[in-house]
């Protein structure tokens, strides 16, 4: 019955969804000890109100965001507190309708756009996200948002998103390099004769600048320039520390899901700390610009595939981190040729993953009880399984380039 409904009215029942779980949250945080509404949440709503003053939104500890979105928030200061989970669940519906409009841009046809943007807006995990305060949704609404004007070929207003997201979080920046491979002579549509050889410095340049490529770096430069140009001239320092170099800095010894955590915790005394803490960026490193030239021509699952790794092989791996790449799923599902039984496998050992991590860590959090080094197990548990997921995903995916000679190209969904 559902996939009987266009896409708007698909869009609307999801939205009403939320609203009616932003509802009960409200009942939920009255009534009972245990709130609903994402501690963040609070956090910045906190930050909104010193906006309001005309203070620092850095006075409340533990706010590691731009301050743009403290500024976005103050309606919750003087209109309503749930403002700002209404922006955030609508941005976690637009984001849904962007996948559908993806899907139909790869030439996947209408019934089959809206499964896959369904996994997206009726799935409980981002609603709740969204509903409880988190505002997960709104960078990836930007970055969904990028995908969709490079595909339509509106490369300053990709650009400008994209910068954007980068501004809101450090994570997309690890699609620069393949965004920018992807805006060659296919994205741009030249019809030169690539067998010629370079025989000057200016041909030798023009293999690698093209009219999209300028507007691509130009626009996004500028536009995360002003936008971190303003907020540091309001807040200074403070704000570069608590919303950049904190994450490049942070070590996170408990809630934790990446490999890494044990050995950080055992050192974090050591003189050695921080230069550990920046080798175990190599790997990301290595793999993302392999990634990049590899997949850059199927966009969607190129960035898919580079925001599992990141989350994978960070030194610091949290639940709504999961979030980021579940977020590109939906929109590469198509492209996958796989056994129902094999996604099942993959799904189960996921969240079996998940709750072997989760039991320890509960005992430790909550008990006092030392399991660190089960924690630790079960964190080389769940690394492995993540590896080998992405693995099945590389070898199920037909690979598609988006471009050629400057026509999207549509995958054929009849095969």
């Amino acid at each position: 019955m559902i996939l009987t409904m266009n896409i708007l009215r698909l869009c609307l029942l999801a939205l009403g969804a939320r609203l009616v779980l932003i509802a009960y949250g409200e009942w939920q945080d009255r009534t009972m000890l245990v709130k609903y509404t994402d501690v963040d949440y609070y956090v910045f709503s906190d930050a909104a109100q010193y906006v309001t003053n005309g203070q620092s939104p850095y006075n409340r500890a533990t706010y590691r965001y731009t301050p743009l979105l403290a500024w976005m928030l103050t309606p919750n200061i003087y209109i309503s507190p749930v403002f700002g989970k209404l922006l955030f669940v609508l941005s976690d519906v637009i984001a849904g309708y962007l996948m559908h409009q993806i899907l139909l841009l790869r030439g996947v046809d209408a019934k089959t756009s809206k499964m896959c943007a369904s996994v997206w807006l009726f799935n409980p995990l981002p609603m709740g996200v969204s509903s409880r305060g988190n505002a997960e949704a709104l960078t990836i609404m930007l970055v969904l948002g990028t995908l969709y004007f490079v595909m339509t070929k509106c490369t300053n207003t990709a650009a400008f998103l994209y910068a954007t997201a980068v501004h809101f979080r450090i994570y997309p920046a690890t699609y620069a390099l393949p965004l920018f491979l992807l805006m060659d002579e296919d994205y741009t549509g030249c019809t030169c004769n690539r067998k010629q050889a370079t025989k000057t410095m200016s041909d030798f340049i023009g293999i690698f600048v093209n009219p999209s490529r300028v507007q691509l770096v130009f626009t996004s430069a500028m536009t995360f320039v002003l936008l971190t140009g303003l907020c540091f001239v309001m807040y200074g320092q403070e704000f570069v520390e608590e919303t950049y170099l904190y994450h490049l800095t942070r070590r996170d010894i408990r809630h934790n899901f990446s490999v890494y955590f044990y050995m950080l915790y055992l050192t974090s005394e050591s003189e050695w700390s921080i230069v550990m803490g920046i080798v175990t960026f190599l790997p990301q490193v290595v793999l993302l610009v392999a990634v990049s030239c590899w997949l850059y021509r199927d966009l969607p699952f190129c960035c898919f595939v580079q925001t599992f790794l990141f989350v994978t092989f960070n030194k610091v791996c949290t639940s709504q981190y999961f979030l980021w790449y579940l977020s590109l799923l939906p929109v590469i599902l198509p492209t996958l040729k796989m056994k129902i039984q094999d996604a099942v496998t993959m799904a189960t050992l996921w969240f079996l993953g998940q709750a072997l991590w989760l039991l320890p860590a509960y005992y430790l959090e909550f008990q006092g009880q030392n399991t660190f080094l089960y924690i630790w197990a079960a964190g080389i548990l769940f690394f492995a399984i993540n590896v080998w997921i992405l693995i099945k995903l590389l070898n199920a995916h037909v690979h598609e380039p988006m471009f050629s000679k400057g026509k999207l190209v549509k995958l054929n969904m009849n095969d």
